[in-house]
């Protein structure tokens, strides 16, 4: 039973996610010999300050 996280910068759409959820669950049937009932995913949406990058939260890198 395969179970995915999916970190994202938040934004995305309720669309986006769908058509991911999708293709991945896709993926794994394909190449992992699932059931797509036996997938599981959860997205997780990250605002930029609490996402970091060398050492800077994404929320400081646009900001000089």
């Amino acid at each position: 039973m395969p179970w995915i996280r999916v970190d994202l910068s938040a934004g995305r759409t309720e669309e986006q996610k769908q058509k991911t959820a999708e293709a991945i669950t896709n993926a794994l049937v394909d190449f992992c010999n699932c059931t797509p009932e036996s997938v599981s995913i959860v997205f997780n949406d990250v605002t930029a300050d609490n996402w970091s990058f060398s050492g800077k939260l994404l929320s400081q890198t646009n900001k000089t």
